[in-house]
């Protein structure tokens, strides 16, 4: 039998990489198209069965050309911020991008495709966001067929190793001298883990049963903003003082911190916690996963200790500065 062909969108991200790891174990050969191929190709060009490709992913004619000979296409793009206050650059990422991408298997007669959605992605959701994101996985069922099938994927917060959302913390906490305004405290998260995400990745490549399915993934455990952040300062051994900030003013963190560099935090972030990112029923039986526990993971990765070029890493990550 001949190695399956996946090319992945997004794969140099968090969730991307562990994916490509899985699937070249797995024996698959595998191709990651970026913008910026020397930029990021440290841990991937080692992997034996990996391909990374330069190009534009919202060229559509790029994408008919790499799409060319595959079996599987699996979509991991997707923006918590976009540059103004408007919808136009969601709808770019999570809406627009999603049909150039259909519209290129379908003329590269590439059978399946996996899209990355988010969990209470609706279309009279509070943010944009979660609107576009609902949009565009509306965008990729509506276009199945006998011979394209799609399979969605909704997941709480995800973490593990090199993550964008407990390091990123992590990072604010040591750069915060003492208190530590929190927004929104008591938005709930049920955080599920990189390594469980990706088995279901993986499974649904090769199980028909997954066609045409749309699945929540959350962890075993449903915690508050406040609750994570407090874990992290433990996790870490600082001395913070956590200030929840109420509702007023966290809108007014978010409309000021959205004018900084990089905008650390925005309207519509705020809007998107206004939505608990808990799941309404267990990990699905499908995959035969038994969700991991966020305490037996994060230690091993906040135990660390940074010294001073790693602060001073934290200092330029925190100015967007790479």
């Amino acid at each position: 039998m001949a190695k399956q062909k996946v090319c992945i969108l997004g794969g140099t991200g968090f969730i991307g990489r562990n994916i490509a790891r899985r699937l070249v174990e797995r024996g698959y050969d595998v191709r990651i198209i970026t913008r910026r191929r020397e930029r990021n190709k440290s841990g991937l060009l080692t992997l034996p069965t990996l391909y990374l490709s330069e190009g534009d992913v919202h060229n559509a004619a790029v994408l008919r050309q790499q799409f060319e000979g595959l079996d599987a296409v699996i979509n991991l793009v997707g923006i918590l911020n976009a540059p103004g206050r408007g919808e136009k650059g969601f709808e770019r990422v999570h809406v627009e991008l999603p049909r150039k991408i259909v519209n290129a298997c379908r003329e590269a007669g590439v059978g399946r495709l996996l899209h990355m959605s988010a969990l209470h992605a609706g279309m009279d959701a509070p943010s944009h966001y979660l609107r576009t994101k609902a949009r565009g996985e509306e965008v990729v069922h509506s276009t199945e067929t006998a011979d394209f099938h799609v399979t969605s994927f909704r997941p709480s917060v995800i973490f593990g190793p090199d993550d964008s959302f407990i390091n990123r913390f992590a990072r604010l906490l040591r750069l915060t001298p003492y208190f530590f305004p929190l927004a929104c405290p008591s938005a709930r998260f049920q955080p599920v883990y990189v390594q469980d995400v990706v088995t279901t990745f993986a499974h649904a490549l090769e199980d028909h049963n997954t066609f045409g399915q749309r699945y929540d993934l959350c962890g075993p455990t449903v915690y508050t903003l406040e609750e994570l952040v407090r874990y992290v300062t433990k996790q870490l051994r600082l001395r913070r003082k956590i200030i929840g900030l109420n509702n007023w003013m966290s809108k007014m963190q978010a409309a000021c911190l959205q004018l900084a560099p990089g905008k650390p935090f925005s309207l519509d972030n705020y809007r998107s916690l206004q939505v608990h990112s808990i799941c309404n029923s267990g990990f699905p039986s499908i995959f035969g996963v038994t969700p991991t526990k966020l305490e037996s993971v994060v230690p091993n990765y906040l135990r660390k200790q940074p010294g001073r070029n790693e602060r001073y890493s934290d200092y330029r990550q925190a100015a967007r500065r790479q």
